[in-house]
C-alpha cells in the first residue's frame, strides 16, 4: 500500500509564502502523476496542481498560476508545493494525491487513487 504524508502547513499572513511537502512511501509508480488539491470550509475539494512523477511536466490551476509552483524529488519520493503571494482565499486543507494515470494534466479527483490526510493552510488578512 502507498502512504502519503503532507507537511508544512500553518498560519501565514497575506502576501507571505509557505512550502508544502508530500512524502510518499510504499509501492509507487515512477511514471504516474502526483497532484495537490485543496478544500476550504464548506466548499468542495478543487484541483491545485499536478506533476508527472517521471518527466517533471506540470499543470497548475488558473487560480494559483504565477503564485504556486509544484515540483518533485524523485530520489526522495517527495512532492512539493511552493506557495507565494498567499491570499486569504487560499485558506484550505491541502491534500497530496497519487493518480492512476500517467498524464500531468490529471485534474479530476476520480483520477487519483491514493490520498494523504491533508495539511491546514491558513492565510490571515
Amino acid at each position: 500500500q502507498v502512504q502519503l504524508v503532507e507537511s508544512g502547513g500553518g498560519l501565514v499572513q497575506a502576501g507571505g509564502s509557505l512550502r508544502l511537502s508530500c512524502a510518499v512511501s510504499g509501492r509507487t509508480f515512477s511514471s504516474n502523476a502526483m497532484g495537490w488539491f485543496r478544500q476550504a470550509p464548506g466548499k468542495e475539494r478543487t484541483f491545485v496542481a499536478t506533476i508527472s512523477w517521471s518527466s517533471g511536466r506540470t499543470y497548475v490551476a488558473d487560480s494559483v498560476k504565477g503564485r504556486f509552483t509544484i515540483s518533485r524529488d524523485n530520489a526522495k519520493n517527495t512532492v512539493f508545493l511552493q506557495m507565494n503571494s498567499l491570499k486569504p482565499e487560499d485558506t484550505a486543507v491541502y491534500y497530496c494525491a497519487k493518480s492512476r494515470l500517467y498524464s500531468y494534466r490529471a485534474t479530476d479527483e476520480y483520477e487519483y487513487d491514493d490520498w494523504g490526510q491533508g495539511t491546514q493552510v491558513t492565510v490571515s488578512s
